[in-house]
This record gives structure tokens, C-alpha cells and sequence, in this order.
């Protein structure tokens, strides 16, 4: 028996023109084949699971590196943060030592001496570093503050550092404290 197509793609009966090609098709297989057709392969949905179950793993395993290295973090800009507090204290100590050696027993001196060589063996041990800045070195953004430049004489020194005010500082790799100087011109 034909049956009429309207336009939509849906027979005379009313419904989909696919459905009916399905449905004819299973008519033809035995009892077993729709049982099988209608359960997912086990094989598949194992597959299908271990590889949800290893996707999820992976990205728990993702999630606690990420919170490690964050952690972390955190604690290298507190620690940081404090360091960048003490280093005022810490040019106040170099002061006084500078001032001691013009005023005080050489006892003193060695006791102010001795508690600033430890203060500074733990800040140390905190990664904390003193930048190396001398008279003549060249001027570097990255590692130095210009503060003032002066006219220089001495062509040798243009562009290079005339005279360092403030000492600049380093934890790790990171400058804390950029060294403030005075360069030629």
C-alpha cells in the first residue's frame, strides 16, 4: 500500500518518514536484535566511563598543582611584604651603626655590629640580598631609581652612576627595593 508524502517530509499517517523506515526495519530483526538495539554496549559505556572517571582525575589532579603553586604565592608576598617593611628599620640600623663609630666604645660598636651581621644572616636565609651598587657602574632601569642627575666632568661618568643614596634590595629573583642613585649627565 503506498502512502501519499506531503511537504513537510511527514506521510499521510502523520508521522516522520524516518520513523516509519526505522520501525520497518526493526520488524524485520528478531526479538533479540531490539534488545540489543535499544541497550547501550557494555564495552562502550565502560569505555565511556573510565574515560569521565580519568578526565575528572585529571582535572582534580590539575586543581590541587593550581592551589599548591597559589598557596605558595601567597606566602613569597607576605613574606615579602614584611621584608619590604623591615628594610627602613634596617637603614636606620646601618645609620646608627655609621654614627656609633664617631661617638661610642669600640664594644658597643662590636655589639651593634654583631646584631645587625646576624639580622642580616636571617633575612638571608629568607632570600633576602643587598644589590651590589658601586660608584661608575652603568645605569640600569631595571635594578635602579634615578633620583637626580648631575653634571659630570668627568666624561667617563655620563650616563653611570655618580652616587648611590639608598640601598636597593632583592628577594629571589624579584627587586623589592630598587636602589636609588644619582647618575652623570
Amino acid at each position: 500500500m503506498k502512502q501519499k508524502k506531503h511537504d513537510s517530509g511527514q506521510t499521510a499517517q502523520g508521522q516522520p518518514q524516518a520513523e516509519q523506515t526505522v520501525g520497518q526495519e526493526t520488524d524485520a530483526q528478531s526479538p533479540e536484535g531490539q534488545d540489543a538495539a535499544q541497550e547501550p554496549d557494555p564495552q562502550a559505556e565502560l569505555a565511556r566511563q573510565k574515560d569521565a572517571y580519568l578526565r575528572l582525575y585529571a582535572e582534580f589532579d590539575n586543581y590541587k598543582k593550581r592551589s599548591a603553586r597559589e598557596r605558595v604565592e601567597w606566602i613569597k608576598m607576605a613574606s615579602s611584604e614584611v621584608l619590604e617593611s623591615l628594610l627602613p628599620v634596617l637603614d636606620d640600623f646601618e645609620r646608627g651603626i655609621a654614627e656609633a663609630h664617631k661617638h661610642s666604645k669600640e664594644e658597643d660598636i662590636k655589639g651593634f655590629e654583631l646584631i645587625y651581621s646576624k639580622l642580616m644572616g636571617v633575612l638571608k636565609q629568607k632570600g633576602l640580598s643587598q644589590m651590589e651598587v658601586n660608584k661608575g657602574d652603568d645605569f640600569d632601569v631595571d635594578m635602579h631609581d634615578a633620583i637626580a642627575q648631575i653634571p659630570s666632568e668627568d666624561e667617563k661618568l655620563k650616563g653611570k652612576i655618580v652616587d648611590v643614596t639608598q640601598k636597593g634590595y632583592k628577594l629571589g629573583d624579584r627587586v623589592i627595593r630598587y636602589a636609588k642613585v644619582v647618575v652623570g649627565a
